[in-house]
């Protein structure tokens, strides 16, 4: 068995504080723009076959048991105490929690005491863009507590973390903009902009990057598949190759979120840049039996020392669960047939599983 000690997961959201019925907990469980085909349910994916793997034994019933079963189990219990029996049987012993959703998420502190484990922000810049939008009246305060927001976020967070990629595509231009071209767009924006509208300029979403990058904290970017709707086609990391080559040699490492089904092309940037890594989470735990054949691919052509466990996970504690179990066992199924076939020694083999499962992270985000 080649199974990582620990595990870091670089990625995640808070768990849903409320009690989930069996709509809500679909809905969480895959997000889509509609209901599910007739006759079948949202269990009907490989993310719902791998919930009904691996979370019911960590409720007390047998793998594969039917949905209504699990869910009836889990009210049995209570959202509490089934969240943390979950959390605490995926073996993570580190969380990053990306706090900028607007659900009623637990935030890190909460998390890590559900799951026994260790927990660090990371901030979401746009989000942070929009709440100093709430609170600045003119262009020239708006400009200003930004820049002192995202100083003192620093201060704190582990990490930045921003969605430009999937509100704008990733092709934005990728030098900083002028300080001129900043200060109009903030006008245009805060001119028209009502309470809780979303941050889309591109100006201001190049600008905050920027900001971000002079702080040194690692920046996380989300590619590929995202928000139901979030058009494909702009979010190819390799869209991204201009501001990565913009951001060479300034000592801030950015990381390439998600990326299914383009996670060749952000594994190959990250072989190509040495400030770039690659994520290998939520794709995993979308592409559920099949996630082998995903982290394998990462594998051909990243380095080892630049991947990154993830799970992605919002909403539901099984998603902890699931994003850590796939993991795992793709990642034995993959180093051990590489050590069955005598490509690799099986202390190589552990070496690379510990790398990727939780010292990259470690070593990346000076976690110790």
């Amino acid at each position: 068995m080649i199974d990582p000690p620990s595990l870091v997961d670089q990625h995640c959201h808070g768990v849903l504080r409320t009690e989930l019925g069996l709509g809500t907990f679909e809905a969480q469980l895959a997000r889509t723009e509609g209901p599910p085909a007739p006759g079948t349910t949202l269990f009907d994916t490989q993310t719902g076959f791998a919930v009904r793997r691996w979370c019911p034994p960590l409720l007390g019933l047998e793998p594969h048991c039917p949905p209504a079963r699990y869910l009836a189990r889990r009210r049995e219990l209570g959202g509490i105490e089934a969240g943390r029996r979950l959390l605490r049987g995926s073996g993570v012993t580190a969380y990053l929690v990306d706090t900028g959703l607007p659900d009623d998420l637990t935030g890190p502190g909460e998390l890590g005491l559900a799951g026994d484990a260790d927990a660090h922000e990371i901030v979401r810049l746009e989000q942070l863009a929009e709440q100093v939008a709430d609170t600045s009246g003119t262009v020239g305060s708006f400009l200003a507590n930004l820049a002192e927001s995202v100083h003192g976020a620093a201060a704190h967070a582990v990490a930045f973390t921003s969605v430009a990629g999937l509100r704008h595509g990733p092709a934005l231009a990728p030098e900083p903009p002028g300080a001129g071209e900043v200060r109009g767009a903030a006008g245009r924006w805060l001119a028209g902009r009502r309470a809780g509208d979303e941050l889309s300029d591109p100006v201001l979403l190049r600008h905050l990057l920027w900001i971000a990058v002079a702080s040194g904290l690692p920046l996380q970017l989300h590619t590929g598949l995202g928000a139901p709707g979030a058009g494909v086609d702009r979010t190819d990391p390799v869209l991204l190759t201009g501001f990565v080559r913009a951001t060479a040699g300034l000592r801030t490492d950015l990381v390439l979120l998600h990326g299914y089904p383009y996670h060749r092309h952000a594994a190959h940037l990250a072989g190509v840049f040495p400030h770039v890594y690659a994520d290998c989470g939520a794709a995993l735990v979308r592409t559920g039996a099949r996630a082998a054949t995903v982290l394998a691919e990462v594998l051909e052509l990243a380095p080892f020392g630049k991947v990154l466990f993830s799970s992605g996970a919002r909403g539901l504690p099984e998603l902890h669960v699931v994003g850590a179990h796939l993991f795992r066992e793709a990642l034995d199924r993959v180093l051990g047939t590489w050590v069955t076939e005598g490509a690799w020694s099986l202390d190589d083999a552990r070496r690379v599983a510990d790398l990727i499962a939780a010292g990259n992270a470690r070593r990346v985000y000076g976690l110790g």
